[in-house]
């Protein structure tokens, strides 16, 4: 899962950045609306978190550009104003959500994930080859038996999941799974799914499709 955080209060984007990397997010952050507008329309993002009161250009225009795009990508809007009509007025630009600041941080993430399963159409739970995943919970089993995984192993997984069988290329991985700092030239992408393949176990669940990419 990708998400932009357009946020301008360096220190809670920091904070929140880092949060949700934890979790096997990965995460880009623009400090004002020209330039989230700008990396939203240069990457592809399951879930944009919009904070509402932004310089250079104003939360509710860059969600209302954002929504007037079209495509899949989910809208959470943060904003310092709780009241109702401030809620729906977010709505009505085309948030599919709307979090009053301040927020508790594990909510923020159970609505990402949320958005990000709306923004993909994928089911809580994927099922594929003996294997499941409860996207919620983060849990994987194979057979019956719980494998642990890193949170960027978690997050390579449920694509190749999510993509139903269809190729998936290591580039699409390195573009979903990590953030814009990622160097396209590193064996970061091969050296997860070597770990992964081992800790899935036998027979091998992981293929190699050669010049193409990797299918489940």
């Amino acid at each position: 899962m990708r998400v932009l955080l357009i946020e301008d209060e360096a220190l809670l984007a920091e904070q929140v950045a880092d949060g949700l990397r934890d979790q096997g997010i990965a995460v880009d952050v623009a400090a004002d609306g020209l330039d989230g507008l700008h990396k939203a329309g240069s990457n592809r993002y399951d879930v944009v978190v919009l904070d509402r009161d932004l310089p250079l250009v104003h939360g509710d225009q860059v969600c209302t550009a954002l929504a007037a795009g079209g495509g899949d990508t989910r809208i959470l809007m943060l904003t310092a104003a709780g009241e109702a009509a401030d809620r729906v007025a977010g709505l009505m630009l085309g948030a599919d959500d709307y979090l009053p600041k301040p927020f508790v941080f594990a909510e923020l993430v159970l609505r990402v994930r949320a958005l990000a399963r709306r923004s993909n159409n994928a089911p809580r739970v994927l099922r594929r080859a003996g294997l499941s995943f409860d996207t919620a919970r983060r849990v994987v089993t194979r057979d019956g038996r719980t494998i642990a995984l890193t949170t960027k192993e978690l997050a390579v997984l449920e694509i190749l999941m999510s993509a139903g069988g269809a190729v998936v290329s290591a580039e699409d991985l390195l573009e979903r799974a990590w953030d814009e700092h990622a160097d396209p030239f590193t064996a970061t992408v091969r050296v997860t799914l070597a770990r992964l393949r081992r800790k899935l176990g036998d027979p091998p669940l992981i293929e190699t499709v050669v010049g193409a990419g990797y299918r489940l």
